[in-house]
């Protein structure tokens, strides 16, 4: 309470002036454009919203202005720190506040409540930076993002937005994350080799899923590694069908993903949480849509099997993706990781090699 009273003196000193020198609603308030003498303003078509700026350039996706051409949108003084950022405190109905016109500080600045004026950090607010509790504040739900925020450019991960990455290969475009200290593609290969299928020799399904491969034609060695032990023919970040400067991830690779995504997995294990963490947030069946809360984004391709059967298998329910690591114990098996609709998890095991699955590039 101490901090409060010498604000609220302030801010009557402040009105005490403004009814003095008889200053026009359209000198003390915004007006319904938003506009004020010298104040330019960061416009955010996306979620209609603008920020006061003194900048001559706006962060990624505003475009500067003279005014905010969106009725009662959010504007803030990008001076005062009021932007949608993962640190930033706002009042909400459910802040713990002494009384609707208490005045709440953040971590950096003072946000004003429907009847009280702050001042901000540096000096008591101007009568271009005064904004309604209406049109100033910013909601919980727009500094915290999620996966249903992602654009064609960027991506949430963990709550925080990012620019994705971009790698062409052979004539395509894959989106590229950031999880941890790795970066991965968040699309399934869609390269087109011999061998490979899409899944019921459907184009469209290679388009949304990427093609299927059996083990040896994803690590590009001889049809004969189906069937025999070839990890001496294995490198340590092994490019397989990946871009240069790509691998096909290890399963120590794949740990790294899994620990990082829910620390209480362990290694070549059943990872508990993953999936919910890893699952696109559309294009699985029955409710199996998860938070892809990375923006890896898996997608079940389903899997097939390369015996002259010509059978697929699961689309829409089940994703898998390989490993360069074969079974020590069956020369014909080797380590893959599986999503499912109706699980929570990310399963570990071992399958024959000559049966199709899908293949995720990792960055060396």
């Amino acid at each position: 309470m101490n901090k409060v009273k010498p604000v609220l003196l302030s801010a009557g000193i402040l009105l005490a002036l403004g009814f003095t020198f008889g200053c026009s609603s359209s000198d003390e308030s915004p007006s319904s454009s938003n506009s004020s003498v010298g104040t330019k303003y960061c416009i955010y078509k996306d979620t209609r919203k603008c920020y006061s700026t003194s900048q001559t350039t706006c962060p990624v996706g505003g475009e500067l202005g003279d005014f905010c051409p969106y009725e009662g949108s959010s504007v803030a003084s990008s001076s005062s720190s009021i932007v949608p950022s993962s640190s930033s405190e706002v009042l909400s109905s459910s802040s713990e506040t002494p009384s609707s016109s208490s005045i709440v500080p953040s971590s950096s600045s003072e946000v004003l409540s429907s009847s009280s004026e702050a001042p901000s950090s540096s000096s008591i607010l101007s009568s271009s930076s005064i904004v309604s509790s209406s049109s100033s504040l910013v909601s919980s739900s727009s500094l915290v993002c999620t996966a249903a925020d992602n654009t064609a450019t960027q991506y949430c991960s963990d709550g925080t937005m990012k620019e994705y990455g971009f790698v062409t290969y052979e004539r395509k475009t894959y989106k590229t994350v950031v999880i941890g200290t790795q970066t991965w593609m968040a699309e399934n290969l869609n390269y087109n080799v011999t061998d490979s299928k899409c899944y019921n020799n459907s184009e469209a399904n290679c388009t949304t899923y990427g093609r299927l491969y059996d083990w040896a034609t994803a690590m590009a060695l001889s049809s004969n590694c189906n069937y025999s032990t070839c990890t001496s023919q294995i490198n340590a970040k092994h490019k397989g069908i990946c871009p240069t400067g790509w691998h096909i991830p290890s399963d120590a690779d794949w740990n790294v993903l899994m620990e990082f995504v829910d620390p209480s997995c362990s290694d070549n294990s059943h990872c508990a949480g993953a999936g919910t963490k890893l699952k696109a947030t559309n294009g699985w069946n029955n409710n199996g849509n998860s938070e892809d809360k990375y923006g890896f984004s898996a997608l079940p391709g389903g899997s097939g099997d390369f015996l002259g059967s010509n059978s697929f298998d699961l689309v829409g329910y089940s994703g898998s993706w390989w490993s360069t690591s074969e079974h020590p114990s069956y020369s014909y098996s080797a380590y893959f990781r599986n999503m499912g609709t109706y699980r929570e998890d990310v399963f570990y095991s071992s399958n024959n090699k000559i049966g199709l699955k899908s293949v995720r590039c990792l960055k060396d």
